[in-house]
């Protein structure tokens, strides 16, 4: 009788066994957490500059264009008058605040400048939205795709959304009001990719949940006139963007 080699049976299966959870665990790092690392890295690591606004010279009353000093009735020298600024640049109201059509201005602004840097990884974005809203929640992969392919340019789309911050005279605390209340508006869920891949970074599993919250009569009728420009550019609050 032929005996066969002591566990050679069971060395066969836990070496199958084995070789299945390598092959899962490369495929889970190559394809759900380098991607969400890769976004991170981008994320993180832009968006914290501001920008200054330049001081004009004391000859541009305050609008940064030189203004010739013209001689006075008597010889003196004068000076145009100083021309008020638009109320564009003003600063916005502070974060807790009603909001108003001009903040909803504002945030439009921004939202257009991020889409441009964002570019063509904007699409992929722009579908996973569409599908939410046909009622298709986002799984893993779908989210370890979307980051990857924006962190190309993620970095570059927070650097614009700084400076169009800065340009707007919105604090980020007051643009992250007025971005809930316009995602309540258009039905966005409550998703944040960027939390998402932090938590799949900690070895954790997101909250990829789209639940959508219900919008004040205020924020309805703020958002209202300006619903199709900013459904242009809604996706990008799935990036808490």
């Amino acid at each position: 009788m032929t005996r066969r080699g002591p566990g050679l049976g069971c060395l066969g299966c836990g070496g199958g066994s084995l070789l299945v959870l390598v092959v899962l665990g490369a495929l889970a790092w190559f394809l759900v957490i380098q991607p969400a690392r890769t976004f991170l890295a981008s994320w993180q690591g832009a968006g914290t500059a501001t920008t200054q606004p330049q001081t004009p010279p004391p000859s541009s009353g305050g609008t940064g264009i030189d203004v010739p000093t013209l001689p006075g009735p008597n010889g003196t020298a004068t000076t145009p008058p100083t021309q008020t600024p638009d109320t564009a640049t003003q600063p916005a109201p502070p974060a807790g605040a009603p909001l108003t059509a001009q903040d909803v201005q504002r945030f439009l602004a921004v939202r257009q400048d991020v889409q441009a840097a964002l570019g063509d990884s904007f699409t992929q974005l722009q579908q996973v939205w569409t599908d939410i809203q046909q009622g298709q929640s986002p799984n893993i992969l779908t989210l370890a795709q979307v980051l990857g392919r924006v962190s190309g340019s993620v970095g570059a789309a927070r650097t614009a959304q700084t400076q169009a911050l800065t340009r707007e005279g919105l604090s980020p605390e007051r643009y992250a009001q007025i971005r809930g209340a316009v995602n309540r508006a258009l039905g966005v869920p409550d998703i944040d990719f960027a939390q998402a891949a932090e938590a799949l970074r900690s070895g954790r599993l997101p909250d990829l949940g789209t639940t959508v919250q219900t919008a004040t009569p205020e924020e309805r009728a703020l958002v209202a006139p300006y619903r199709a420009e900013l459904t242009q550019t809604a996706a990008l609050g799935l990036l808490g963007l």
